[in-house]
């Protein structure tokens, strides 16, 4: 059965929003030295930047993955006040500036930190490392993992997992076999956008790991220190990052619905 035709305003407001994410973009593909490229992007400083931002993206979108899941879960059977403070927090490194983010987690972790200082002691150092800025991106990325999967968790038919169950399957095995396979697209489209999220991270990182070439650079700063001195590197690299960014969301999308097809 057909639906009716939607109203004209509604289609014209949306090629406005389109048109307000594709225009940005165009212009600054009009900008790109395109044959330049490939030399811009295998500069030592480039090189770099990309490796150190694959890799820490990498390990923080597991530890998003690792932690965000659980949370997701209890949230999603949760109710209360005590759960809205949960959630409430859960997600406010989302609205939060990143600069402020980066200034909670230096006064908490930092040398002088309300932790780091004991931490100091021990002889543990994470202001201005590498594990900082793993830690400043699952910050800002894990609210976004946890917000679409426990959307969709909510949305899991309970007869399928009260089954299991009564045919003897543990707490455990019902959400490994029935609940996370139900909600798996989700949780792929949270992980992807924790990763993309993770990549384009910049002031919270800034702030708590620092500028350091090859420990805490990442592609984002990269470009920011490369926009006055080399306007056309930092250019290149922003694609590379839109590329990248790109890429996983339509891989993520692909997998989505491989799964979905699978599934039915």
């Amino acid at each position: 059965m057909t639906r009716p035709p939607l109203p004209r305003w509604l289609l014209a407001a949306a090629l406005v929003s389109v048109a307000l994410a594709a225009v940005p973009l165009l212009g600054m593909a009009v900008r790109i030295p395109w044959t330049a490229v490939p030399e811009l992007l295998t500069s030592e400083a480039a090189r770099q930047a990309t490796l150190l931002s694959l890799r820490t993206c990498a390990i923080s979108t597991l530890l998003c993955v690792l932690l965000g899941t659980p949370l997701a879960v209890v949230l999603s059977r949760s109710h209360g006040p005590l759960a809205g403070v949960a959630r409430t927090v859960t997600a406010l490194p989302m609205v939060l500036p990143p600069v402020v983010a980066g200034l909670a987690l230096l006064t908490t972790l930092g040398r002088t930190g309300v932790v780091g200082r004991h931490l100091s002691v021990l002889g543990i150092e994470i202001g201005f490392t590498t594990a900082a800025v793993v830690i400043a991106q699952t910050f800002v990325a894990m609210p976004f993992l946890v917000i679409s999967l426990e959307g969709a968790l909510r949305s899991v038919d309970a007869r399928l997992e009260r089954t299991a169950a009564s045919l003897g399957a543990g707490p455990t095995r019902v959400l490994a076999t029935v609940t996370l396979p139900l909600v798996l697209p989700a949780l792929l489209a949270g992980a992807s956008m924790s990763f993309a999220r993770a990549l384009g991270e910049f002031g919270a990182t800034l702030t708590f790991a620092g500028s350091l070439q090859g420990t805490t650079r990442t592609l984002p700063l990269e470009i920011y220190l490369s926009r006055e001195s080399d306007a056309d590197a930092a250019l290149a690299l922003a694609l590379l990052l839109i590329v990248v960014a790109a890429l996983l969301m339509a891989t993520s999308a692909f997998v989505a619905r491989r799964v979905s097809v699978h599934r039915d």
